[in-house]
């Protein structure tokens, strides 16, 4: 394994009571990217995540907000179920340790 890949694995339960299967991330390919906006869209077949970043300092002063998209994320229905129910426990943990997040504003 080279330092590219991530040293954890993951077991993943198999139907039928077998062993689990290990799961190994690999990261070598992985890129990061900053987002402070976020968008979802979908269709009966897919469900797209739209990731970027405010670019306008003065919102308030009227015009034009300016958010330069950066990413596409294309999950299936089941891909992204997956995801918000793992993304819901990861926030209530989170809001657990340091208080709720007020998304009001």
């Amino acid at each position: 394994m080279t330092t590219s890949e991530k040293q954890n694995k993951s077991p993943v339960s198999q139907p039928g009571g077998t062993s689990p299967a290990q799961i190994r991330w690999i990261e070598a390919a992985m890129q990061t990217a900053f987002a402070n906006v976020v968008n979802v869209q979908s269709t009966r077949e897919q469900v797209d995540l739209f990731f970027g970043t405010n670019r306008t300092w003065n919102p308030e002063t009227g015009g034009e907000v300016a958010i330069e998209l950066s990413h596409r994320i294309i999950l299936t229905p089941f891909a992204a179920k997956r995801l918000a129910t793992v993304l819901g426990n990861v926030l209530i943990e989170y809001e657990s340790r340091f208080g709720a997040i007020d998304i009001s504003a």
